[in-house]
């Protein structure tokens, strides 16, 4: 399905760029530009149906505890409803990728938002993702 949408980031890092992310094909993905707590938000430029929303995180180079928050608004208002918060252990080398896929029912989303915590210690990890797909 392509969605015709907006996307905003606190930072991104040169060559990681968000549509990495995004896009299908890609293999790079985004990575922050700035280390601590990081947004992506989504805003579509007429409300969507989602039914499934499947995020892949990515760490091989250093051990942290991430958490991340995804919500969702009806509107451009930004009067969110979290559908998940996660956290996740990266350690070298079994545990160096997270996928969450989700099944959702969300009517008319016009604001989709990823908040990522890198490293819940208060460290100065940089946030990635490796990809990001709506369905």
């Amino acid at each position: 399905m392509d969605l015709l949408a907006s996307v905003e980031v606190t930072s991104e890092e040169a060559g990681y760029p968000v549509e990495s992310a995004l896009w299908w094909g890609e293999e790079r993905g985004w990575r922050a530009g700035n280390g601590g707590t990081q947004i992506i938000r989504i805003i579509f430029d007429e409300p969507q149906k989602l039914k499934r929303i499947r995020l892949v995180f990515e760490e091989v180079e250093s051990p942290r505890t991430q958490e991340f928050v995804l919500r969702w608004s009806s509107d451009t208002e930004h009067c969110f409803r979290e559908i998940v918060r996660q956290q996740w252990s990266f350690s070298r080398p079994d545990a160096v990728r997270e996928t969450e896929d989700y099944a959702v029912e969300i009517p008319r989303a016009r604001t989709l938002e990823l908040v990522i915590v890198p490293d819940i210690n208060g460290g100065m990890a940089h946030a990635s993702l490796r990809n990001l797909r709506l369905a």
